[in-house]
């Protein structure tokens, strides 16, 4: 194939630096990735669990979780899903609640989760019980850990909910 020696040293020699720039590239890349998932800002403290009893007044601030001066999550007692009372005065379909994010998973797996509004996320809310939540608080970009414990049935407004705090 090769009739010049100097052709095919050449050739070797390219070849073999065209292989040592594809792996530190490759190799940089794969880094990339993993500090990319190291830049999420993740509450890991201890769980806390919430409660919304049925009935009960979700304009009272024990029937909210505050989770942030900018998200404090409630139900109605129509029905329908929670609601950030901080920015709504009740649930919109579809959008609701303002200033969050949500998707089904673990935040171990937070890079290839696809967030989007909770009933989106979810589906039909009162089938959220048991399911492995992450919740993006969006203007503080923090993501938090949420499992949904109950969900109030006819119109009772009630929900509860383990999540994680924020790690000081």
């Amino acid at each position: 194939m090769f009739r010049d020696k100097k052709l095919k040293t050449h050739f070797v020699r390219y070849f073999f630096y065209l292989t040592l720039v594809s792996t530190i590239i490759s190799c940089t890349k794969d880094e990339e990735a993993l500090s990319n998932e190291t830049d999420y800002n993740i509450w890991s403290g201890p769980e806390i669990e919430f409660t919304k009893a049925a009935g009960s007044d979700p304009q009272l601030k024990v029937n909210q979780d505050s989770i942030t001066k900018n998200v404090s999550i409630t139900r109605g007692n129509s029905g329908g899903e929670i609601y950030n009372i901080f920015l709504e005065t009740e649930a919109s379909k579809g959008a609701s609640p303002m200033g969050t994010e949500w998707a089904i998973g673990e935040v171990s797996n937070i890079s290839s989760l696809t967030f989007q509004s909770f009933r989106n996320a979810v589906g039909s809310p009162k089938q959220v019980v048991g399911k492995s939540l992450v919740l993006h608080l969006i203007e503080e970009d923090q993501y938090i850990s949420v499992e949904f414990k109950s969900w109030g049935q006819q119109h009772s407004g009630s929900f509860s909910y383990v999540r994680t705090t924020r790690t000081e």
